[in-house]
């Protein structure tokens, strides 16, 4: 028996006057995808902050610390620049709603921001107590009680902060990728497994960077491994998304988000690569940290800018939801 051919060929996808389904996230270049990098740099400087504190390499978690506060500081800025007026983020910390992680990510943010610049006055009164010296060259006199009980009571609390920001950290470095998954953004809401990773490995290729370029070679060395460990995570998360997300996948490899997803794998990869082998060679430190610098930001660019496409296109939208209701139906 021969099996008949339809007659109707199969319906073509459309929707309203090929409008979007939903709206398309509002973020203005560069303030968003800038935040979100210096979120993640500050959170995991942070972290690395405390380890290097803890295992005596004090150089590095000096320069760790500065990066977390100017991380956080501006970030903090941007957002508020992002959000039109200042005052609109002040409003979110009114109220504390754990179901919202916009309002969890406003709370992580902000004791992010105010223990990463305490902990500023660990590596600013890191020298001897003791006054200054006078005219004659010697120390001692009315003012060295003074400034003795100063760094007795300034380090601890820094040393408290630094630890303190050791839990908002890694919350800082990976909130971001919870919040962008919690939409309907087709592109962002599907990569809801894999984002987080994609984050917290772009984060950690950041901070490594910016640690291995502001510490002397002779102490950047674990800057250097966390360097090379997120690039590694960065690059394995952003594949296995793509291939798990298929179709969905499609607005991260092509158009703009694709160019910039392509050259952000390549820098990270590199990067990566060069911060594995640079040792003490200040010019292949200094390439491999802009490198994984201008990767980690191309990231966060590309996937904010595949969300958008995402959306503005309404099949990404509607065919994944007809595709459920014929599983459903089979």
């Amino acid at each position: 028996m021969t099996r008949e051919r339809a007659v109707v060929p199969e319906a073509e996808f459309r929707s309203y006057y090929g409008r979007p389904v939903i709206k398309p996230p509002i973020w203005h270049e560069p303030h968003m995808p800038t935040y979100l990098y210096l979120g993640g740099m500050s959170g995991v400087s942070s972290m690395m902050a405390v380890m290097a504190r803890l295992t005596g390499h004090d150089r590095l978690a000096a320069t760790a610390r500065v990066a977390a506060a100017a991380g956080a500081a501006s970030g903090a800025a941007l957002l508020a620049a992002e959000l039109g007026r200042p005052e609109r983020f002040l409003n979110m910390l009114r109220i504390f709603k754990p179901t919202s992680p916009m309002s969890v990510g406003s709370w992580i943010l902000a004791a992010q921001g105010g223990l990463s610049a305490a902990a500023l006055a660990g590596p600013l009164n890191a020298g001897p107590p003791g006054g200054l010296p006078h005219a004659g060259g010697r120390t001692g006199g009315p003012g060295r009680a003074p400034a003795g009980v100063l760094h007795g009571v300034l380090r601890p609390l820094g040393d408290a902060a630094l630890l303190a920001s050791g839990v908002t950290g890694p919350l800082t470095a990976t909130y971001t990728a919870v919040l962008v998954a919690d939409t309907a953004v087709p592109a962002w809401h599907e990569a809801y497994r894999e984002l987080p990773f994609l984050f917290a490995g772009s984060a950690m290729a950041a901070a490594g960077a910016v640690s291995m370029l502001g510490t002397p070679r002779v102490h950047a060395g674990p800057a250097r491994v966390v360097a090379v460990l997120g690039a590694a995570v960065e690059t394995v998360a952003g594949e296995v998304m793509e291939r798990r997300l298929g179709f969905l996948g499609e607005p991260y490899r092509t158009g703009r988000a694709g160019r910039l997803m392509r050259t952000a794998r390549a820098l990270t990869a590199g990067g990566g690569l060069l911060a594995a082998v640079a040792g003490r060679s200040r010019a292949l430190t200094v390439l491999s940290g802009l490198a994984l610098t201008a990767g980690s930001l191309c990231t966060r660019f590309g996937i904010l800018e595949a969300g958008r496409a995402s959306a503005l296109d309404p099949k990404y939208t509607v065919v994944p939801q007809r595709r459920r209701l014929r599983a459903g139906a089979g």
